[in-house]
């Protein structure tokens, strides 16, 4: 760490001398535009670029299916608006993994293909999206996978524990345009400049999001489940776990409520009563496994997933619960 000295000229303009070995290694010199960022009693400095979209070039020639999908997806959470992928000889079923991955990402169009490149870019301006929109969508597909997966196990209805699985994609997708934006305002004070919010507060809802997202997985892997009963459950177990359900909602709910309470009090009083929710589930959770001892063991083991899932998803609202409690705590 280096300090410098505050100094005064013309009598009303503060000015500070930059460290040398940081300006040559970004290559600022006389003549360099600075841009200024201030954040709290911080004050972030950094080169002002020409370049308006940041570029990545990836070497494709040796991968393929979800190897080849996931380096896709990690340039593009990473935050290049530009991505190109090279290879000697791009083979029709890189392409086709490429587009099925580009698919599955928010505001990537394929806008180039050649023998051996692929240019693909984010036709989306950051400064336009909105971590609290893509939080608070999250929130209401999670919520509805999780209803309408208890539903479609407690009526055997497979249409509808099919239509669950599908829509966990959807959630996939705002996730990772949560944590393109979240590493966004890591990289750079501009960012979260322009989204109007605290990084403390992105980094709260990045995590949030997280259990949002695991919630809907849960949604999923009790979908999967229903697929595997074709007899009528149990009517005081189906109703069990209906209620389970019920607490699990509320809990979420009310850690999500506290986690976009503007009152920090609210937020407190919101989040401490969601945790108290997740305290009572487990006493709930015990009183479905004494009636489960009653069923054969293959179904017994089947709805134990169930239950365990339902369970989860409400620990999840619970770690809701502690990041809004973190959130509405004094700043240092």
């Amino acid at each position: 760490m280096e300090t410098r000295k505050v100094q005064v000229t013309g009598g009303s303009t503060y000015t500070v001398s930059i460290p040398k070995t940081w300006a040559t290694e970004n290559d600022v010199e006389a003549g360099t535009e600075i841009e200024f960022h201030p954040d709290g009693d911080s004050l972030f400095l950094t080169p002002r670029s020409e370049e308006e979209r940041t570029r990545g070039t990836i070497d494709i020639t040796d991968l393929s299916g979800q190897a080849l999908t996931r380096a896709v997806t990690t340039m593009y959470v990473s935050g290049f608006d530009v991505i190109e992928l090279e290879g000697t000889e791009i083979t029709t079923e890189q392409r086709s993994t490429v587009r099925e991955a580009v698919q599955g990402l928010v505001g990537l169009e394929v806008l180039e293909e050649t023998r051996n490149r692929v240019v693909v870019q984010d036709l989306l301006d950051s400064s336009e999206l909105s971590i609290h929109n893509a939080v608070t969508r999250m929130r209401l597909i999670s919520l509805s996978m999780l209803e309408d997966a208890i539903a479609a196990l407690s009526e055997r209805d497979h249409d509808l524990a099919r239509d669950v699985i599908g829509r966990d994609d959807d959630l996939d997708r705002l996730w990772l345009v949560v944590s393109r934006i979240f590493r966004a305002t890591l990289r750079t004070p501009k960012a979260a400049e322009e989204l109007g919010l605290p990084r403390e507060e992105c980094f709260d809802y990045h995590s949030s999001a997280r259990q949002l997202e695991r919630i809907g997985d849960h949604a999923t892997k009790i979908a999967h489940l229903t697929l595997n009963i074709d007899e009528p459950l149990p009517d005081d177990v189906v109703e069990a776990v209906n209620e389970l359900h019920g607490d699990a909602v509320e809990v979420i709910d009310t850690a999500m409520d506290a986690l976009f309470a503007d009152d920090s009090e609210e937020a407190t009083r919101l989040a401490n009563e969601a945790r108290t929710g997740v305290r009572a589930i487990d006493e709930r959770v015990r009183a479905i496994d004494e009636l489960l001892r009653d069923l054969d063991p293959t179904r017994a083991q089947l709805l134990g997933l169930v239950v365990d899932s339902v369970l989860r998803s409400a620990d999840y609202g619970g770690n809701v619960a502690e990041t809004a409690l973190q959130k509405a705590a004094p700043t240092p």
